[in-house]
C-alpha cells in the first residue's frame, strides 16, 4: 500500500507537471490522478469529481493533494477536504515539489506532506551571477 497524490489545478499545469514528471523519472513511482478545473466549471460538479478521484487513490495509506495556488478555486475545493485524516493538502504546487514528493514513495502521508513543502520552497532560487556584464 501507497500513498495516493492528486493534483488539482488550473487548466492543465496539473497535467503538464506530471507528464514532465514522468519524463525526468522515467516513471511515476505513485498512484496520481489530475483534476484540471477550467473558470468555466461547477465548483460543485469538481467536488463530485475529486471525491470519485479520492476513492479511485485511495490505497489505505492517505492521499496528498497539491494544488496550484492557495485561495483560488481549485485550492478551495481541495482544502473542503483537508478535515479528514488521511488527507492532507499543500497548496503551491511546482516541479520540484512534485519530483521531491514521487522520488520518496515509501514514505508515509505526513512525511510525504514534508517532502511536497520542503521541495517547493527550496525549489523557489534566485538565480544571479555577480560576473555578470551587460556590455
Amino acid at each position: 500500500m501507497t500513498v495516493g497524490i492528486l493534483l488539482v489545478s488550473h487548466n492543465h499545469i496539473g497535467t503538464e507537471l506530471i507528464n514532465t514528471a514522468k519524463q525526468m523519472l522515467s516513471c511515476c513511482p505513485l498512484p496520481t490522478k489530475v483534476l484540471s478545473i477550467a473558470s468555466r466549471d461547477n465548483p460543485d460538479h469538481i467536488r463530485l469529481e475529486m471525491d470519485e478521484d479520492l476513492q479511485k487513490l485511495d490505497q489505505g495509506q492517505g492521499i496528498l493533494i497539491l494544488t496550484d495556488m492557495f485561495g483560488s478555486t481549485p485550492s478551495n475545493i481541495a482544502c473542503a477536504v483537508s478535515d479528514r485524516s488521511d488527507i492532507r493538502v499543500v497548496s503551491g504546487l511546482n516541479l520540484p515539489m512534485l519530483i521531491r514528493v514521487l522520488n520518496y514513495p515509501t514514505l508515509n502521508l505526513e512525511e510525504l506532506e514534508v517532502k511536497a513543502l520542503s521541495g517547493g520552497q527550496e525549489g523557489v532560487v534566485r538565480c544571479h551571477h555577480s560576473g555578470y556584464s551587460s556590455k
